[in-house]
């Protein structure tokens, strides 16, 4: 689960529609990417970020960090 992008998210105060609206993807995808179930592609990074305000590459950092937080070292 990315609970970074919904903190985010939830900080600019907007909805996951608000979200696809501006970033011209599905609100599945952005409901998917939340949950931890889709990877954005480099594109959909990018235009995700962009609306919300960050660096696109934290999609695919966190990946890593999710690990380590589980304790799978």
């Amino acid at each position: 689960m990315r609970t970074w992008l919904k903190d985010i998210r939830a900080k600019k105060e907007l909805t996951q529609q608000e979200v696809a609206n501006a970033a011209n993807v599905d609100v599945t995808m952005i409901s998917k990417i939340e949950l931890g179930e889709r990877r954005p592609s480099v594109e959909v990074a990018k235009k995700i970020a962009s609306v919300l305000g960050f660096n696109w590459t934290r999609f695919f950092e966190d990946e890593g960090e999710e690990l380590t937080k589980t304790g799978t070292e």
